[in-house]
């Protein structure tokens, strides 16, 4: 059942692996993207999602897990854990005005499609992936596909973050599809193919969840080499 599963500490053995969701399938990296915006939400649910949501912490701690490089950000709204990435990190938002709002911090942020068609496109071109706040406003196919679209930039045995709401934050966020927490983040993780090392609540343990919207889900893994 969603959010009744969790690691608070590192895992000290292998986990059983999570069932995989509906419509998930292993994920092989093509090394290419798609012309339109996998990180879009899905349609009925745009009009609702322009109803400001709370401002998002900054995951300083959860970046040091994947080291000092270059990051891309999927979906990285502001800025906010985009300025404390290290230079030569990218952000991309479904929202243009997010990526104006960015802009203007001086860092460097692109709606998908002109990422895609912009330099930084670089198959292994970055230290890691962080995608926070994002995968519960998608389907199955949908993160499947965003994942498939974004994993090549990352070079081989770098990083990766999945991070999504718990109970309080999930009831705050903008129109979000449904509750996805450590059972659903780790199928995606591994359809992926990605090697997971760790998952984790922050920054309090998952009792909070229910009442702190702060508190997160988060799941660590690493491309594979």
């Amino acid at each position: 059942m969603p959010g009744r599963t969790d690691s608070s500490a590192p895992a000290s053995r292998p986990e059983a692996p999570a069932p995989r969701p509906r419509g998930v399938r292993s994920a092989r990296s093509t090394g290419t993207a798609p012309h339109a915006s996998t990180a879009l939400l899905p349609d009925g649910e745009r009009a609702d999602a322009e109803r400001p949501a709370p401002a998002r912490p900054r995951y300083r701690r959860q970046l040091r897990r994947i080291g000092p490089g270059r990051v891309l950000e999927i979906g990285c709204g502001d800025g906010g854990t985009l300025a404390d990435c290290a230079p030569g990190s990218v952000g991309i938002d479904h929202d243009p005005r997010s990526v104006q709002r960015c802009r203007d911090r001086g860092l460097s942020a692109y709606t998908a499609d002109a990422f895609l068609a912009g330099p930084h496109a670089r198959p292994g071109g970055f230290d890691a992936l962080l995608c926070a706040h994002v995968l519960e406003h998608l389907d199955d196919e949908q993160v499947e596909g965003l994942l498939r679209a974004y994993l090549p930039y990352v070079r081989p045995g770098g990083g990766v973050v999945l991070i999504t709401p718990q109970e309080a934050g999930h009831r705050a966020e903008a129109a979000p599809l449904r509750f996805t927490d450590f059972p659903l983040l780790r199928a995606f993780a591994e359809s992926a193919g990605l090697a997971v090392r760790r998952t984790y609540s922050a920054p309090l343990p998952r009792a909070a969840g229910k009442l702190l919207r702060r508190n997160v889900f988060v799941l660590v893994a690493q491309v594979p080499r």
